[in-house]
């Protein structure tokens, strides 16, 4: 199964191929749209809709590892899926360490690549929900006040309210009062949710920077 609001988007400069990977993904009910150079698919890449990229490694003027780069500084995050020569699978493989999801070499198994390309549907849903859920604790940290974003730092760091009170020189009725409003502004049901919440942002992003 696949999602029916996806779209297969096809790079390739080769209308041949792009002619035959059309025909056998639209016959297994998969939206496609083409493209004939990497240029012209980043000028129209602004559609928010699901999908994966079917990118062939060499092309005339920008390649499918340039137009790799640029997607990834844009914060376009489409999988994609390399299509490559014999002699591109070095190239390939060092795509895919940089970000693609696979690639596949020509000429190809349908079923492989049909495979390929459902994991691909798959890996962006899981995406664009983790962005989502992302999102929505960004919008709950936006809501804590500077005070309750030190308090809350030093509660996942494991600190006492004791503790905390004198380190901000407040009493620990105030520091509970903080905590609670913590608690009820990130909507955690305990600590240990808590202390997910933040540390899975913190994960995603790579760094210890979870304020929006």
């Amino acid at each position: 199964m696949h999602d029916l609001d996806a779209k297969i988007y096809i790079v390739d400069d080769d209308e041949a191929f792009r002619d035959s990977l059309s025909w056998l993904l639209e016959s297994n009910g998969f939206e496609v749209e083409l493209f004939a150079g990497a240029a012209e698919f980043l000028e129209s890449c602004k559609s928010k809709k699901p999908g994966c990229v079917v990118l062939d490694i060499r092309m005339p003027g920008m390649t499918g590892l340039e137009l790799q780069e640029k997607l990834n500084k844009k914060g376009i995050r489409t999988p994609v899926i390399f299509v490559t020569g014999h002699g591109d699978i070095p190239m390939a493989v060092s795509a895919v360490k940089r970000g693609a999801m696979d690639f596949i070499e020509k000429p190809f198994n349908e079923s492989e690549m049909l495979e390929l390309i459902r994991n691909a549907l798959v890996l962006d849903t899981q995406q664009r929900e983790a962005d989502e859920q992302q999102a929505l604790i960004y919008s709950r940290l936006a809501k804590l006040t500077s005070r309750e974003r030190e308090v809350m730092e030093c509660v996942i760091a494991g600190k006492s309210n004791k503790l905390i009170a004198d380190l901000f020189g407040i009493t620990v009725k105030t520091v509970e009062a903080h905590r609670a409003k913590v608690m009820d502004k990130m909507e955690a049901n305990s600590l240990a949710q808590l202390v997910q919440l933040v540390a899975g942002l913190r994960v995603r992003n790579g760094n210890h920077q979870v304020y929006p």
